[in-house]
């Protein structure tokens, strides 16, 4: 009697999950991105919300919640409705390095949000204006340590730790400068305000192609097919990385078919060749990880950021 009545319970459950996911959406969607229009993970959720409109036939919204490292949107979406109705694109920085870098974070990364998927990894650049005096990577290190004091600005945590690793590996001195986006630090490289900051592929690449801003190196371990010409940071620096990823996540306790949904229509998304394309010419690689692996990426990756900061000298601020 008593088998009976749990396996009518898990029946009851199933039927009432269906139910959620058939039902779902029935309203607008949105996507937020706490970094500034433009920036990477701007575009892979732009492009990600327009195929979720079309396939599910209802609005979705990219709403861009900038400030405190991404910290702002991310907050936001810890605190709303776990409906499936208000979701993030989060990132290394949101979601590992922040943890590092940042007192009192106002959300638990892990306890906080439903992982749904990741979708991309990427890398950065080491970015000069043009007329930088130091022509490649080893000119640059040379005039680095002799002009003690260039500024550098950093608008991520993958950005900043990447400053820092040019500090500790590169045994420069920089001054560096916080914020509130990649696009806004490399804005100020191109006026002339900063000497240098990293920008991730899919913001740095365009303004290379443009002549707007030089790269010197990648913070891939390996030089990058992408950038096949730059050398990687750790060619002149051992042991220099810095990998970033954009994933989707919605507030904990999203039921398990709306996430397995959002899961398996973003799938698709990316698992489409023409979708393959178009990002890689924005500078990212699809590299998806279902619910339950993107989870445990994410503690994963917040020790390893954990590490990575420490050994860099970053000070939680």
């Amino acid at each position: 009697m008593l088998r009976m009545a749990v396996v009518g319970m898990l029946l009851l459950v199933l039927g009432i999950g269906h139910g959620l996911a058939d039902d779902y959406p029935q309203r607008r969607i949105r996507i937020i991105v706490p970094f500034p229009a433009g920036a990477g993970p701007d575009q892979v959720a732009r492009l990600l919300g327009q195929h979720l409109q079309d396939a599910f036939g209802q609005t979705v919204v990219i709403e861009n919640r900038t400030g405190a490292l991404g910290s702002v949107g991310a907050q936001q979406v810890a605190h709303a409705s776990p409906d499936g109705y208000t979701l993030l694109m989060g990132t290394n920085t949101t979601h590992a390095s922040n943890v590092a870098t940042l007192k009192d974070l106002p959300y638990d990364p892990v306890k906080d949000f439903s992982p749904i998927i990741r979708a991309t990894t990427t890398a950065m650049v080491l970015l000069v204006k043009p007329e930088f005096p130091a022509k490649d990577l080893p000119q640059f290190l040379g005039y680095a340590k002799a002009h003690p004091g260039l500024t550098a600005g950093y608008g991520s945590g993958a950005s900043q730790l990447s400053i820092a690793q040019l500090q500790s590996r590169g045994g420069l001195s920089l001054v560096a400068a916080s914020y509130r986006g990649v696009p806004q630090a490399m804005t100020d490289v191109m006026a002339g305000v900063l000497d240098l900051t990293f920008g991730d592929f899919s913001v740095a690449i365009p303004q290379m192609r443009g002549g707007t801003l030089r790269g010197i190196g990648v913070t891939s371990p390996d030089r990058n097919e992408l950038l096949p010409d730059l050398p990687a940071l750790a060619e002149a620096m051992p042991g220099f990385e810095t990998t970033i990823w954009y994933g989707l996540l919605a507030p904990a306790n999203t039921p398990e078919p709306i996430v397995w949904k959002l899961y398996q229509e973003t799938e698709t998304f990316l698992s489409a060749p023409e979708t393959r394309q178009r990002l890689a010419s924005v500078g990212v690689v699809v590299s998806p990880l279902p619910p339950q692996e993107f989870g445990a990426f994410i503690k994963s990756e917040i020790v390893r950021w954990t590490v990575d900061a420490k050994a860099a000298g970053i000070e939680p601020q």
